[in-house]
């Protein structure tokens, strides 16, 4: 009876353990094996050690310029959509008349992707006719070249990033929900202003959710690709390279110049930056997330 039960446990996880096995560990550990070839897709593997690796570092200039472009992206992009959803949740965490209306507006936008919603942003970032410009032209305000300008290309797409913060919207309005009532009235009772009750309270009791959600954009912001492909110039990352993100020169190495070797040694060093700078954000998270039942 025992045997047969455990055949029925297998049994019942072999989908899981065949989708691990053929779509996730066999892809990497040859992915890992090709990094260290110059494998082309067309030819046979020839072993070149770290050349690829050597390459990347001491003489790819436009692998540098796709990393800082990526990671300005992220350094500016994360803090200001974390903060403005922040924000946002916090407006709309009560109820009152037309509230369901409120979140569904802001939430629409993050259910919207592809190349549709890109191709819409940029007839908004038009120069000359855009709503974005038009409407800072009746401010007196002269409007900027987004997507033409290398100074405003990546400050356009995080610009369009915040069109999108309502997804993480609903889970800040849900952490800040179940925080318990009797610390606001023990606080309203301190005769604690709306200010402080905000940053010595809800902000302390939805600190998991801001680790979660910084984390995670991280990890999204590194991974940038469909936006700044269809966004710019031919999809080559232009104008003067202000768009050619870390994925965008990678998908250019694997998939024009059938570098696939190199394309891959790439997708490990994003792997390991990503991965450091988890472990990072998760280190630093000791300091000042603060979960239920903590004794500090």
């Amino acid at each position: 009876m025992k045997q047969i039960k455990k055949i029925q446990n297998y049994i019942f996880i072999m989908p899981w353990v065949v989708g691990f096995l053929f779509l996730t560990l066999i892809p990497l550990t040859f992915s890992l094996i090709a990094s260290f070839t110059n494998y082309d897709v067309t030819s046979q593997f020839t072993f070149v050690g770290f050349e690829n690796y050597s390459v990347m570092f001491n003489e790819d200039v436009l692998f540098w310029t796709s990393l800082k472009n990526t990671i300005y992206y992220v350094i500016i992009s994360v803090p200001i959509t974390t903060v403005l959803t922040i924000f946002i949740a916090y407006l709309l965490r009560n109820d009152f008349f037309g509230i369901r209306l409120f979140r569904t507006v802001y939430f629409l936008p993050s259910v919207l992707s592809g190349v549709g919603v890109y191709i819409l942003w940029m007839q908004l970032l038009d120069p000359s006719t855009g709503i974005v410009n038009v409407v800072l032209s009746y401010l007196g305000i002269q409007g900027p070249n987004w997507l033409t300008d290398p100074g405003w290309t990546k400050n356009s797409l995080i610009f369009m990033k915040t069109w999108s913060v309502g997804g993480g919207m609903l889970m800040y309005i849900a952490s800040m929900q179940s925080i318990g009532k009797s610390l606001y009235e023990f606080a309203d009772l301190e005769g604690a202003s709306k200010l402080t009750k905000f940053f010595k309270i809800t902000l302390p009791m939805i600190t998991p959710i801001i680790l979660f959600d910084v984390v995670t954009s991280i990890i999204g912001g590194f991974q940038i690709f469909q936006e700044a492909y269809v966004m710019s110039t031919n999809g080559g990352g232009g104008p003067a390279n202000s768009l050619l993100f870390y994925n965008l020169h990678m998908w250019n190495k694997a998939f024009k110049s059938y570098e696939m070797g190199y394309a891959m040694g790439m997708s490990w060093v994003l792997f390991l930056i990503v991965l450091i700078l988890t472990m990072v954000a998760l280190k630093i998270s000791k300091h000042y997330v603060h979960y239920e039942g903590d004794s500090q």
